[in-house]
């Protein structure tokens, strides 16, 4: 829906408002006109059901307004002498339009003093979790938002298991285009896999003013804009997407280059307008490397200082074993798989593999050859190191998969570019030749109609030479280049997409473990309540956080105290 087609709808809302409000407004001694005032007469109707005047705001805030509507209906139908639960059921189940009833047919009498608390235990413990999801969804949606890092594409600034707030009011909170949708979930409903929203109607893309743009190197929670992987790979045979914009999948990566910057990227490495790109202290640039070892390989000989709670060792699983669906299913969020010879796949294991799992797989030592990831410092050691042989870094070959999927381009996920990072306002000249690099911006991104007739490009059902962006665009790479999937594979994120910046981890533990009470065991004490940008080590809040707590929880328990003390 578009702004002008939402002002009618905002109307309409106050017409039906007052058509079905205007006789109680006179009960309750005000005027009729004042119920068709937009905002002026949601004031008003605060003072009438004794709430306060600052409720009309959440009226309008989208997502919370849906938690509000209902809670406004129910205290004017008992400001009005309607208490009985019957009527709060059918005031909600017909969207408040119960209330046409009770205006037009009922004898309905205004009760100004009316008692604002439940009338019973029930009631009461209904009406704090309602106002404490109102609470925690508007908080979650405008401030500051929970998220959790699913895989190692940032490992070692944030690992996988480690839960972030992510700040929404940094880059500017996004009000949510989806406007019917249930609070405190994402895109489904838990236990049920059912879509937690509906997709129309949409409000426009709209953002609140922020307190800082987006710099190089910021790491940057986004929605994944090709959530369909239909228009990835160069395969476009499908619909763009199948998700509102604000209930795609939502990620995290580093942004390494900016709007208006060109991009390269030689043997892996980052050049932003010809410079190498230098990385904040706490990032860890990650590469696969051929480990050869002098003799076999395994747990005991494996180089310890590259063994660590996320890397757990390396195993050799022959092909009957690994052909059973089950061990696929152990494997497939802990291993990195390379196939090196015909009869076995050799593993690096990152985490959640007990030693009784290996046996029962029939699990055994490699010989002496296995591909591993490491940073550069953990390279040059084990180079030193004297059981090795050699160490070789992995090098990847032309790849169509690498946007913007042509093949006679070369690209890989090492070597590619330059490539131009579009930024608003700037304009770039088309052809056959570049188009693929801004086809998805054109027609996905900025809503416009694309067609290519011979040589000659149509946007809008006018020829087109040029064309001139209308936000801004990010490229949002993973530390971890051998193992993340990001812009190279999809191409450029757009500022719309943008969901905020992460700012601190809250908690961390091992994903991976095999029950509960490894996972317990497994918890990272050292990055709870620790910062997540910056140089130098992390810092950690945890010890003034945990005595906040238990500060307040003593307050808690004494006050009751003080109080009957009192009385």
């Amino acid at each position: 829906m578009t702004f002008t087609e939402w002002f009618i709808f905002f109307i309409v809302v106050q017409v039906l408002h007052f058509l079905g409000t205007w006789k109680l407004y006179v009960k309750a001694g005000r005027k009729a006109w004042e119920a068709a005032i937009p905002i002026y007469n949601g004031v008003v109707l605060m003072q009438m059901i004794k709430r306060p005047k600052w409720w009309t705001i959440l009226l309008f805030i989208p997502v919370v307004n849906l938690l509000m509507f209902p809670v406004i209906w129910i205290e004017t139908i008992r400001t009005f002498g309607f208490y009985k639960k019957i009527d709060s059921l059918l005031v909600i189940v017909t969207l408040g339009f119960y209330i046409y009833y009770i205006n037009y047919t009922a004898d309905a009498s205004f009760h100004e003093n009316r008692s604002l608390k439940p009338r019973s235990e029930l009631g009461e413990w209904i009406s704090s979790i309602t106002f404490a999801v109102i609470a925690a969804t508007l908080v979650h949606t405008y401030f500051i938002q929970p998220f959790t890092i699913p895989t190692s594409s940032l490992e070692k600034t944030l690992l996988v298991g480690d839960y972030l707030f992510v700040s929404k009011f940094h880059y500017g909170a996004r009000v949510p285009s989806t406007v019917i949708a249930a609070p405190m979930v994402h895109d489904s409903i838990p236990l049920t896999g059912l879509a937690s929203y509906l997709k129309k109607p949409q409000l426009p893309y709209t953002r609140l003013p922020g307190l800082q743009k987006i710099k190089n190197n910021d790491i940057v929670c986004f929605n994944w804009p090709v959530d369909s992987l239909k228009t990835m790979w160069g395969d476009n045979s499908g619909e763009f997407t199948y998700k509102p914009v604000d209930k795609r999948t939502n990620y995290v990566k580093r942004c390494v280059a900016i709007a208006g910057d060109s991009l390269e990227l030689r043997d892996g490495y980052v050049y932003i307008n010809g410079k190498k790109n230098v990385l904040p202290e706490r990032a860890k640039l990650q590469f696969y490397y051929t480990y050869e070892a002098k003799g076999p390989i395994t747990r005991n000989t494996f180089p310890k200082f590259v063994i660590s709670k996320e890397r757990t060792g390396v195993y050799k699983v022959l092909n009957k074993y690994w052909n059973d669906t089950r061990v696929q299913e152990a494997f497939e969020k802990a291993a990195n798989l390379t196939k090196i010879s015909n009869d076995s796949l050799y593993t690096e294991v990152a985490g959640g593999v007990s030693q009784g799992l290996a046996a029962k797989l029939k699990i055994v030592s490699v010989e002496n050859k296995i591909n591993i990831n490491l940073t550069e410092e953990e390279a040059a050691r084990l180079r030193k190191h004297p059981q090795t042989a050699s160490l070789t870094k992995l090098t990847f070959g032309a790849d169509k998969a690498i946007f913007p999927h042509v093949e006679k381009l070369g690209w890989s996920q090492d070597n590619f570019g330059p490539i131009y990072i579009p930024k608003a306002g700037a304009s770039v000249q088309l052809n056959t030749e570049t188009l693929p690099f801004y086809e998805q911006i054109i027609k996905n991104y900025e809503n416009n109609s694309l067609s290519v007739v011979g040589d000659d490009i149509f946007i809008n059902g006018e020829k087109a030479d040029s064309y001139t962006f209308k936000q801004d665009y990010y490229w949002l790479m993973g530390d971890n280049r051998h193992n993340s999937l990001d812009a190279r594979y999809w191409g450029y994120v757009p500022f719309d997409h943008v969901l905020g910046k992460p700012v601190m981890v809250w908690f961390s533990w091992d994903a991976n473990a095999p029950s509960f009470g490894a996972k317990i065991k497994s918890i990272r004490w050292d990055r709870m309540f620790t910062t997540v940008g910056g140089d130098g080590k992390p810092v950690s809040y945890r010890y003034i956080v945990f005595a906040l707590i238990a500060i307040y929880i003593g307050y808690s328990f004494f006050k009751p105290k003080k109080k009957a003390t009192k009385k």
